[in-house]
């Protein structure tokens, strides 16, 4: 071979192996585009329905009251024989403002209990948030450290959870409850959840 077919070769070469890793990562971007707006983010999969909920005991939120009482923490032995749902919030989280009428309106169902966990938030803004918007939950634990909402899968502040009265989780809602979830999906998995026997 010539010296300016060897020189056409190499520099053949030289192009492919730039512009394979730069389809690749054009395609990898194309793709991870495409599934980012193609679905709702509500429907995460978790890797943790059917399991038992997080073992993680929480102080409660201090100085939080409800109707003249402290309020507890989270205690995970609760769990067992009644449908809690479970929602991960924070006083920083803009969206859980916007669910926070909804969540007092769940909390009117006495069928079930509401408790919640309170993200890497300062106890006095947590008070605030309430006192904003009132407290709808039966038990409210302080997880400063991050380390429950690791447990519970918490991909991002607010997230939903249903436990079954087997103490196991059996949906999880990532994202803020809305209008549009409340009646259409978040509901009917709690009446199933109620449904349920249990064991």
């Amino acid at each position: 071979m010539t010296d300016a077919g060897t020189e056409t070769a190499n520099v053949a070469r030289r192009r492919i192996a730039v512009l394979v890793p730069l389809v690749v990562f054009v395609a990898l971007v194309a793709l991870f585009l495409v599934r980012l707006n193609s679905g709702d983010p509500s429907l995460i999969p978790s890797a943790l329905i059917g399991h038992p909920a997080p073992q993680t005991a929480l102080p409660p939120v201090a100085g939080l009251e409800r109707d003249g009482a402290a309020v507890p923490g989270l205690d995970p032995a609760s769990f067992k024989g009644e449908v809690t749902v479970v929602n991960v919030w924070a006083s920083w989280c803009v969206p859980c403002h916007d669910e926070a009428p909804l969540l007092m309106q769940l909390a009117k169902d006495g069928r079930f209990r509401l408790i919640g966990i309170n993200y890497k938030d300062e106890p006095d803004n947590a008070r605030r948030f309430l006192g904003r918007y009132g407290n709808p939950f039966a038990a409210a634990g302080a997880d400063q450290s991050g380390r429950a909402a690791i447990e519970w899968g918490v991909y991002g502040v607010p997230e939903t959870f249903v436990v079954g009265k087997d103490a196991r989780i059996a949906y999880k809602l990532v994202g803020p409850i809305s209008p549009d979830n409340f009646d259409a999906v978040l509901k009917p998995q709690i009446e199933k959840a109620l449904a349920a026997t249990g064991s």
